[in-house]
């Protein structure tokens, strides 16, 4: 009888893990697959009179294989020498099914010590 109940619960959570794995919400080992798409940039914070890195706020709009026009934004370390404007056209990565999380891949972009994928 116990031995059949530890089938049922192995079967259960198999099956469980199986949907989780499929539906895209679950990845076991914790490497996600990540998504390359474009960022239209419609709105960035104004160029400050720096000589060095500096914060940038930027909005847009994000397409990618799984998605069409997702609005976002971000708080990113940029190099004033590579200042965005609106109207730019900025190549990004995110997380699989969490565009919100994405990271510019663009020159003037600088990755933090958490890392381009954080929250």
């Amino acid at each position: 009888m116990l031995l059949q109940i530890m089938f049922i619960l192995m079967m259960a959570t198999a099956l469980v893990l199986a949907i989780g794995y499929f539906r895209g919400g679950w990845n076991l080992f914790g490497n996600r697959e990540h998504e390359a798409g474009t960022l239209y940039v419609t709105g960035v914070s104004p160029r400050p009179n720096a000589l060095e890195d500096s914060y940038v706020t930027i909005s847009g709009n994000i397409s990618g294989p799984s998605l069409v026009a997702h609005e976002t934004y971000g708080r990113f370390i940029w190099d004033i020498n590579h200042w965005p404007s609106i109207g730019e056209q900025i190549p990004v990565l995110y997380p699989s099914g969490k565009p919100d999380h994405w990271f510019p891949n663009h020159p003037g972009a600088r990755q933090s010590a958490s890392g381009p994928f954080h929250g």
